[in-house]
């Protein structure tokens, strides 16, 4: 599972091009008609080239300070989001199937399967090993009242 903090600074070019990222994708909600997306799209790299050789780092702080600002102004009230993605409409939809479902299948579903479910009974017999070695020989009689 990918965290959401960051674990280091970014740079001024990865700040840059990370809000260039998030006003392209701003243009695509905005603009669905792809022709006049492109042309918005030439609009905006144009706008940042200009400033492209601002050698003052704290000219060049603020500019994307007011860019940050007049993306947040002009963000999409639905903004296009991919569906799988974090807030998309198809986020964690995968189905999680546990590993003991795969104990109650047929012996003959099993046996389409051979050298997979021959590796995990063994594997199984290895994990119940190494179970019985950290944490101590299973006592069956701690379940009776």
């Amino acid at each position: 599972m990918a965290s959401q903090i960051p674990f280091a600074v970014k740079t001024h070019k990865q700040k840059v091009l990370s809000l260039y990222k998030r006003i392209i994708r701003n243009l695509e909600s905005w603009y669905y008609y792809r022709p006049v997306f492109r042309y918005q799209a030439t609009l905006m790299r144009a706008r940042f080239e200009e400033n492209k050789n601002i050698k003052d780092e704290v000219k060049a702080a603020q500019l994307v300070k007011e860019a940050e600002e007049e993306l947040r102004m002009k963000m999409h009230y639905q903004p296009k989001m991919f569906p799988k993605t974090i807030g998309g409409n198809a986020y964690d939809r995968d189905p999680h199937i546990p590993d003991w479902v795969l104990d109650y299948w047929h012996p003959l579903e099993k046996a389409q399967f051979p050298e997979y479910f021959k590796r995990r009974e063994e594997r199984k017999l290895e994990y119940v090993k190494m179970w019985e070695r950290q944490y101590g020989p299973q006592n069956h009689n701690d379940n009776v009242h």
